[in-house]
């Protein structure tokens, strides 16, 4: 007999999963969006959700989408638990006053007597020519904002179990998708489950450097460590899971047993969250470091629209070698570098994550 705790599905099929088991376990979830009931359904997220539980659940909406926000953070503080949902991050930019000035502070203001139990989903878009307004990694702005918590599971079982917990929160929760992660599979278990919004997650045990990384530069750390770990460099390497709040326990706990520490992050250098990862490391364990922290992020300008230009924009796994290359003080003339490189080569077209993948919508 088949164990269906160990079937494989895609990381957007457990996003759909986890909406579809909330719908079901509570009349109160809603689900409201710029192309929720249309045929593409938010990159198949939301297939099969209008048929299933109808036109007063399952909504789509007007280019308003600050005014939207502001019916939804109604519609929380009355009982609903909504869904929203932005095709893409750089659209909740139109919403930043509702959702920093009314859905963060209601229950401050309020001293705990009205809860705001909102999900914000956005994505993160790359490749095909997406450029400067289609493609930004904004989760520091949101992170910044007291009273939002904000997560960017990586793998398909956290995206289901992150995705369940954030509806069930009573709190407004801005949910993070990169859109190359739809794709990815995983074992993800049918059951109804939560996964914890605070807790980083070690992917890979190592011994010489940290990397702590958030959403998919996770996946990218994972290859630099496989590579690595072919030439003795032990690499561990943590799935920050979120934003805010921040898991710098379980960094720590990693950078203790290593000395050395990078931080890999989809957003720009100035500002981003993978400094504030170094500066509490830092502040709390500055002693056992063995050098300076590394910052591995996106440089300091908008995403060009070429791809030909893209093609270096991106930090990529040899990016992430070469950075610990140099914190373990290895040279690349000791070691087989070229070979080293060749075998985490990207095959694909730079600009999508596979072949038999096609975009943006």
């Amino acid at each position: 007999m088949l164990d269906k705790s160990k079937r494989q599905i895609s990381y957007v099929e457990a996003i759909r999963e986890a909406l579809d088991q909330s719908m079901e376990n509570d009349p109160n979830v809603i689900i409201i969006g710029e192309g929720v009931p249309d045929p593409k359904a938010i990159f198949n997220s939301t297939a099969g959700l209008f048929d299933k539980y109808g036109n007063k659940r399952v909504f789509d909406m007007p280019l308003s989408e600050n005014g939207l926000t502001g019916v939804c953070i109604g519609a929380a503080m009355s009982g609903l638990r909504p869904v929203m949902v932005h095709q893409r991050i750089d659209f909740a930019l139109l919403a930043m006053d509702q959702l920093i000035n009314n859905a963060a502070k209601w229950t401050y203001i309020f001293d705990g007597k009205v809860r705001v139990p909102l999900v914000v989903r956005m994505l993160i878009g790359r490749g095909w020519g997406q450029g400067p307004q289609h493609s930004q990694s904004l989760q520091a702005m949101f992170a910044h904002v007291p009273g939002l918590k904000v997560v960017m599971p990586v793998t398909a079982q956290d995206a289901k179990g992150m995705l369940i917990a954030a509806i069930e929160d009573d709190n407004p929760v801005m949910f993070i998708e990169h859109r190359w992660l739809h794709h990815i599979t995983d074992i993800v278990s049918e059951d109804y489950y939560t996964v914890p919004l605070d807790k980083a997650k070690v992917m890979f045990e190592g011994t010489d450097v940290t990397i702590a990384a958030f959403s998919y530069m996770v996946l990218e750390s994972l290859i630099a460590a496989r590579a690595l770990e072919s030439i003795g460099i032990s690499v561990e390497v943590v799935d920050m899971r979120s934003a805010r709040p921040l898991d710098v326990e379980t960094v720590l706990n990693s950078v203790n047993k290593t000395g050395r520490l990078i931080v890999a992050d989809t957003a720009y250098q100035t500002g981003n969250i993978a400094g504030e990862v170094i500066s509490q490391v830092v502040e709390n364990a500055m002693q056992v470091l063995k050098s300076n922290p590394v910052r591995i992020s996106s440089p300091d300008y908008p995403t060009p629209t070429s791809h030909h230009m893209a093609a270096e924009y991106y930090p990529s796994p040899k990016v992430i070698v070469d950075a610990v290359l140099k914190l373990v003080e290895i040279s690349q003339s000791e070691i087989k570098y070229d070979e080293l490189c060749a075998s985490f080569q990207n095959k694909n077209p730079h600009d999508v994550p596979n072949r038999d993948f096609s975009g943006p919508f």
